[in-house]
């Protein structure tokens, strides 16, 4: 390298020596250039001699009231030269050819990940850490990167900032807008590379996949059953708890699960909101206009592995199976007598020990 001025080859020099002669009197820090010096002493004045013209915001150098003039002009001067994209701030350009390169060069100390921009470092080492700087002033909740924070506070707010332009839904995450929206459009960016399925959200593909390979990662620590979904998994602990959260308005009747809750309001408000699309019947739950579909399609899904019958409903296979096993699971109470199947019991009863 050379240089025109004596006093610029000289504080190149220090880049390579690492003097720093210009040292601050308050703190302990010192710097190779005296401009850098004036700069840093606003740290500790306040003082922010850069007033931007259009609004009323000020700096402590010149070289940030730059950058902060290009919000309002748009301008963008580094440009890549590999793609169209072009950028305010030359630390930007830096951060976006890396996506080109590849190159990574913030390495993690603990583990073999590398990242490509320093941030993103930061908080990788925060799930090695668990340090969680950033807390919520409302409840006890702490999170390790400040966009979950201000994600949670949205639930004490309640705002949603984020607006469909279809419909009049509003959402306080911009992924969850970006999920709505695919139910207007119909999009399914998630493919299942076994079948030909396709879904709107990436974990309900990770769900789905999970009918392929069996997986089941969810553990009930009381038995040992295991489940492919945190959710099941939830409502199945609430079998050895006894739990039933969701308490119907009408009756007095609770259950463990939301959904049987919903099913559970429909005695009482009439809704079917299943139709079939073939008769003019309508059901008050999906599985129920599923199993009737099939009187229409004759289709018999549950078939038995002794002999060659099959059902349209597993509770027909179940009764089935019982006439080959001679299991009897329905005893009468006030006789020796069992059944196969419970309305063989009901009509026992009926007959035997009613009284005429």
């Amino acid at each position: 390298m050379s240089f025109r001025q004596i006093g610029n080859l000289m504080t190149h020099r220090r880049t390579h020596t690492g003097v720093k002669p210009y040292a601050y009197d308050i703190c302990d820090k010192s710097f190779a250039v005296s401009g850098s010096l004036t700069n840093h002493r606003r740290t500790h004045t306040g003082e922010k001699p850069y007033a931007c013209n259009v609004c009323d915001k000020s700096f402590s150098e010149n070289g940030t009231l730059t950058k902060h003039q290009r919000t309002h002009t748009g301008e963008k001067p580094y440009a890549c030269d590999i793609c169209n994209k072009s950028f305010a701030v030359s630390g930007s350009l830096t951060k976006h050819q890396r996506t080109h390169t590849g190159e990574k060069p913030y390495a993690c100390d603990i583990c073999d990940k590398s990242f490509a921009v320093s941030g993103s470092l930061t908080k990788h080492k925060r799930t090695h850490t668990g340090e969680k700087p950033f807390a919520c002033d409302v409840c006890e909740m702490s999170f390790s990167q400040i966009t979950n924070l201000t994600t949670h506070r949205r639930t004490h707010t309640g705002e949603k900032p984020y607006a469909c332009d279809v419909c009049d839904k509003s959402f306080s995450t911009s992924s969850s807008l970006t999920i709505h929206r695919r139910t207007h459009t119909g999009e399914k960016p998630y493919a299942c590379d076994v079948c030909d399925k396709s879904f709107s959200e990436n974990g309900t593909l990770t769900k789905h996949q999970r009918t392929h390979t069996g997986e089941k990662p969810y553990a009930c620590d009381i038995c040992d059953k295991s489940f492919s979904i945190s959710g099941s998994l939830t409502n199945h602990r609430r079998t050895h708890t006894g739990e039933k959260p969701y308490a119907c308005d009408i009756c007095n009747k609770s259950f463990a699960e939301n959904g049987t809750l919903t099913k559970h309001q429909r005695t009482h408000t009439g809704e079917k909101p299943y139709a079939c699309d073939i008769c003019d019947k309508s059901f008050s739950a999906s599985s129920t206009l599923t199993t009737h579909r099939r009187t229409h399609t004759g289709e018999k899904p549950y078939a038995c592995d002794v002999c060659d019958k099959s059902f349209s409903q597993n509770t027909n296979l179940t009764k089935h199976q019982r006439m080959h096993t001679g299991e009897k699971s329905y005893a009468c109470d006030e006789c020796d007598k069992s059944f196969s199947v419970s309305s063989n019991l009901t009509l026992h009863k009926r007959r035997t020990h009613t009284a005429h």
